[in-house]
């Protein structure tokens, strides 16, 4: 069960689309929402003497808190349990300690949209959350998710390192009866498979995710395109995919994937929204 979603706010609509979407999530499951500001402090705040420090400190403080429960009076946020934390961390990083200690169980962040990950929330702190956090990390773009997610779109080319976060998808769409569809995307720069070497590796996957059986296997959906990033946005947009999923490699940065090609030109350049699962 979905208990507790971590949203940073930095008070722009970027991050209230975030944190509608949250609201949303969280009245589907009866969650609570951790709504963070990161109270940053310039160099000369802290440069100062240690008494004036403090004071300048309680005074932005105070200040932080009375807007940031200005902004926390939403309505959409009514039935919401939402409790307000403000941090003065230094790097967005430290938002996975955060999330371990409140054990929660996703985060989402607002984006720019097309701009790109490099354009997200406060410069590039998306694209750290992404690489640092252990928990699924929901990007909202153009608009907040305000409706029941049917169709997931898990882009994929089967791989062993696919396995385990097309697993931690399922489960988690599970919880929120969404069903996930499976993407390939067969390109020029692929290496050539035939349809009994793309059904033998289809096969060795569903083996390791439990789905040996015919009926107990999703829908699979193959697709030739240029470029992998260009197949997935027209399958998507052909079948109106509500959100797409991809996996990382942590510290790396998002995982590459499709012998090679590049997901990160899925994840700055989607106008749906993008969930991450972290490869362990």
């Amino acid at each position: 069960m979905m208990k507790k979603i971590i949203v940073p706010v930095d008070f722009s609509e970027y991050s209230e689309n975030a944190l509608r979407t949250a609201a949303f999530l969280a009245k589907q499951k009866e969650a609570e929402v951790l709504a963070v500001h990161m109270l940053e402090l310039s160099n000369a705040v802290i440069s100062q003497s240690e008494s004036a420090v403090q004071q300048e400190m309680v005074f932005y403080l105070k200040l932080a808190e009375k807007r940031f429960n200005e902004f926390l009076q939403k309505e959409y946020l009514s039935d919401v349990k939402v409790t307000p934390i403000i941090k003065h961390f230094k790097i967005f990083s430290e938002l996975d300690d955060l999330a371990k200690n409140e054990e929660a169980d996703l985060i989402i962040m607002g984006s720019k949209g097309v701009g790109g990950v490099k354009e997200i929330l406060v410069g590039s702190n998306t694209e750290k959350v992404i690489r640092h956090a252990h928990v699924p990390v929901l990007v909202i773009k153009e608009e907040p998710i305000a409706s029941k997610i049917e169709k997931v779109l898990f882009a994929c080319d089967f791989s062993d390192e696919d396995v385990e976060p097309y697993m931690k998808a399922k489960k988690f769409f599970k919880n929120l009866d969404a069903k996930i569809e499976i993407l390939y995307v067969s390109t020029p720069n692929s290496k050539f498979k035939s349809s009994k070497e793309l059904e033998d590796r289809m096969m060795h996957f569903f083996n390791q995710t439990d789905e040996k059986h015919q009926d107990s296997i999703p829908k699979v959906k193959m697709v030739s395109d240029y470029s992998v990033e260009k197949g997935v946005f027209y399958y998507a947009n052909k079948e109106n995919s509500d959100i797409l999923v991809v996996a990382t490699h942590g510290r790396k940065g998002i995982t590459h994937f499709f012998e090679g090609s590049i997901s990160e030109d899925i994840a700055n350049h989607s106008k749906l929204p993008v969930l991450s699962f972290k490869v362990q």
